[in-house]
């Protein structure tokens, strides 16, 4: 099947060695098909993805939890939007986790994000999560280590928790070059109505890339489990991030035995007059 075959591929093996330095950000060496062909491909996938979604709900027994990682301008925005466009708003819940505020900082680091976990019939999406709790937190030195270090059990017996009570945790890690992400900020500046999205603070970040890679990679490795696995996607080209993201999601769904609940009445035996 070859959406195993791409989950096989970006799997962050759990307990395995592990480091960004040896992930592709271009392509994995499946479906080495023109854009136009793969775009094809994941235009059906899509299509797929809103019918699993349709069905998700009206069953109303299962869970998904979609995490999305990724350094500055990797993507993450574009992902959910192109991933999940056919699907219906009101079937999947997206998360921006920004700074947090003064009242999620009088609180312990994950009650933030247990108040926006999938219920029952729903998919949520996490763009940023609870790892920039680790990984910012560390990089720029806002907490020390004895701080950041607990957070890697917290957050495996968070995920285990949430596995626990019946929800699918697929966590994506977008995987850009630093060459790509030195294009893409360029192209925000050069266009001033992409500047919004720009951030002085991206430049000293960029200045950090060596630190953010090897803290990502530290939480790739000690995160990745077999029921909360992360996935490292190939992001240079969107078109084939959207695809790779794409298998991976309906894959997962094709393995919760979804169907249609059946009712408890006879539609035979209604008559609408």
């Amino acid at each position: 099947m070859l959406s195993e075959e791409f989950r096989k591929r970006c799997l962050v093996q759990p307990g395995e060695a592990f480091s960004l330095d040896d992930q592709t950000t271009t392509t994995l060496g499946i479906l080495e098909e023109p854009e136009e062909v793969t775009s094809q491909i994941f235009n059906e996938l899509r299509v797929k993805l809103a019918q699993q979604q349709k069905v998700l709900y009206a069953q109303g027994k299962r869970k998904l939890l979609i995490v999305i990682q990724a350094m500055d301008t990797g993507g993450k925005d574009g992902c959910v939007r192109k991933v999940f466009s056919r699907v219906d708003p009101q079937g999947v819940r997206v998360t921006s986790f920004k700074a947090p505020s003064t009242k999620e900082l009088a609180h312990d680091f994950l009650w933030r994000i247990h108040q926006v976990v999938p219920a029952k019939g729903e998919i949520a999406v996490f763009n940023r999560s609870h790892y920039e709790d680790i990984v910012a937190v560390r990089v720029k030195k806002l907490a020390p280590q004895e701080v950041w270090e607990k957070r890697y059990r917290h957050i495996v017996d968070f995920e285990q928790m949430l596995a626990d009570e019946g929800t699918t945790i697929l966590k994506f890690f977008l995987n850009i070059s630093k060459d790509e992400q030195k294009r893409r900020l360029q192209s925000r500046l050069d266009r001033p109505e992409k500047h919004w999205k720009f951030h002085p603070d991206d430049v000293t970040d960029r200045a950090n890339w060596d630190q953010f890679m090897i803290a990502y990679g530290d939480v790739l490795q000690r995160t990745s489990t077999p029921t909360a696995p992360w996935f490292v996607i190939p992001s240079d080209y969107k078109w084939y991030r959207n695809m790779c993201v794409s298998q991976i999601i309906t894959h997962a769904l094709d393995g919760m035995d979804l169907h249609y609940p059946k009712v408890t009445w006879d539609p035979t035996k209604v008559i609408v007059e």
